[in-house]
């Protein structure tokens, strides 16, 4: 049986136009700068006009530990919106942007999949609305002022050994990660070694992603410290006298987008830290704006419930006094079975043994979730045809051992209708007490901070600190920057810096080789295992299988 690829299902739908799908929310025309006739930005003076009115329930999905297998988290998260705009909820989706990185990549895109899916899906996944590139342009004029002023004098003392800041490109460019630039004589600036960071590491992506407004997206700006002078003090954008320009290319993207699904429920898309070397959520602006049109928001978290999760809650939801109400963990059986040791072309043959060696995966997941954030929860199995009965049956029951519900998701074949039985577990779960657990306190010491996260979230046993990671932290203690929450940037594939320890390792120790400030943000960005900030592409990327045909459709994408 021959099945619609993704981008086909996205290129047969009619979208409403952008304005009929503001209305449902109650915005009108003035509230919108349209982006041709299926997205738009929202203007930020929307969640200002509506500041008094309650907020609706936040609902966190999250997923296990990826596998090759796939899981499906966006897919689901559309899904489940769909589910309760069709049971008559007013819901809005808040999901974040696509990098081309990956799109071009090994990962593709990041709209959702099959009949669960927001459009326009290449849109989206390429330019969309030029936020991405905003936010390089912005990123990278920091840097062109910072080697000008070293170029022009060097008035700060910049010592040009301790530059922290580096230029960034959204794409996979392993080329790019250590350079030397500056080269051919004065005229061309001064010689020192430099590097790129994918977009979506960039700190102005979580600047953009954390701030208030302007005048709060201004403020953070002007508290990068980009590098050292010869003293040892930061030396920050606002010195620099950049907060200002940045803004002003900033100012588009920091509104968020609207657009909407294959079942024209409302979607904003806006920003997109990655949720393994950045914080991993969409912006709060979005959020917020979300929170005030509807009675339920959708909302999402990177990777497993170890990285995106535990930044939503520990950064996100402190920063911005967000409270969510549930939380969904998506698994598939087949994914389960991977951190069983299955190989990936074996994945469709009943396999309880392995199965039942790859819960601990989800359960860790689980206790983390239920118990040590608060959060109430159901596991999404995002189920497969080749999933049989029996292997249901067994995660359903280690998942009720945890007093956890499970409920079958089959929205990417079904869209909305295949996600009613989760929906309605989501909604039952919206009525229970939530109180929202953080993982440290922000008095806590950088040091402790990150044993809480590596013991409590991770389930290991301590945390190994690189002789040069020691000292950073020590130093940005003495500079004031102890109290910041810490955002760790580690393997997506297991609870360790492993990559190669899935499932439930336990015994195991995290390595800190370095340590990151990102003061405009708000947090330390600590480095574990091999994590790099500029991916690279596969042997064979997708780009290879993207193309235009004549009439100008593209294909390909997925």
């Amino acid at each position: 049986m021959a099945y619609l690829t993704d981008i086909e299902i996205a290129q047969q739908a009619t979208p409403l136009p952008i304005k009929e799908v503001a209305a449902k929310l109650g915005l009108t025309e003035n509230d919108l700068i349209p982006y041709g006739h299926d997205k738009a930005k929202v203007c930020m003076a929307v969640r200002d006009r509506l500041k008094d009115r309650p907020d609706g329930k936040l609902i966190l999905v999250t997923a296990i530990s990826p596998t090759p297998a796939g899981e499906g988290k966006t897919t689901t998260t559309v899904g489940l919106g769909d589910a309760l705009n069709r049971m008559g909820k007013n819901v809005v989706l808040a999901l974040r942007e696509p990098s081309l990185g990956p799109v071009f990549g090994i990962k593709g895109g990041a709209a959702g999949g099959g009949w669960a899916q927001v459009i326009p899906m290449e849109d989206i996944n390429l330019h969309f609305t030029g936020d991405m590139h905003a936010i390089g342009a912005a990123n990278n004029l920091l840097a062109a002022m910072l080697d000008n002023h070293i170029h022009h004098g060097n008035a700060l003392n910049i010592d040009v050994r301790r530059i922290t800041w580096k230029r960034c490109v959204d794409m996979n460019d392993r080329q790019l990660r250590q350079i030397t630039d500056g080269l051919g004589g004065p005229l061309n600036g001064v010689p020192r070694e430099d590097g790129y960071d994918i977009t979506v590491a960039s700190e102005i992506m979580a600047v953009l992603c954390l701030a208030n407004d302007m005048q709060d997206l201004k403020e953070r700006l002007a508290s990068i410290v980009v590098a050292y002078d010869r003293d040892g003090q930061p030396v920050t954008a606002g010195m620099l006298k950049a907060q200002g320009a940045m803004a002003a290319l900033l100012k588009d993207a920091i509104q968020p987008n609207l657009v909407q699904t294959l079942e024209h429920t409302p979607a904003f898309v806006h920003g997109g830290p990655f949720a393994n070397i950045a914080h991993g959520c969409n912006s709060v602006t979005a959020t917020r704006m979300a929170l005030k049109l509807g009675d339920y928001v959708v909302t999402e978290a990177g990777f497993g419930a170890d990285l995106g999760a535990e930044k939503f809650f520990n950064i996100k939801c402190r920063k911005a006094g967000l409270k969510p109400a549930a939380a969904v963990i998506v698994a598939t059986v087949r994914a389960l079975k991977s951190h069983g040791g299955v190989q990936k072309a074996q994945l469709g043959e009943e396999n309880l043994e392995a199965l039942e060696r790859g819960i601990p995966n989800l359960l860790k997941h689980i206790e983390n979730i239920a118990e040590n954030f608060g959060i109430p929860s159901v596991v999404a199995i995002n189920r497969f045809p080749t999933d049989t009965e029996a292997e249901l049956e067994l995660v359903r029951a280690k998942c009720q051992e945890l007093g956890v519900n499970v409920a079958l998701s089959e929205v990417w074949g079904k869209g909305g209708e295949g996600g009613i039985e989760l929906a309605e577990e989501v909604l039952a779960l919206c009525e229970k007490p939530s109180e929202l657990k953080l993982t440290y306190d922000l008095s806590d010491p950088l040091e402790e901070k990150i044993r809480k996260i590596v013991r409590t979230v991770y389930g290991g046993n301590d945390v190994q600190f690189l002789p040069a990671a020691k000292k950073e932290l020590d130093r940005l203690a003495a500079l004031g920057y102890g109290e910041l929450p810490v955002c760790m940037a580690k393997t997506q594939y297991s609870f360790s810096d492993d990559a190669t320890k899935l499932c439930r390792p336990t015994g195991f120790d995290v390595t800190v080789r370095g340590v990151k400030l990102s003061a405009g943000a708000g947090f330390v960005v600590v480095l574990t295992g091999s994590i790099m900030t500029m991916p690279g592409l596969p042997k064979v990327p997708a780009a290879e299988a993207i193309d235009v045909d004549e009439n100008g459709k593209i294909v390909g994408l997925f």
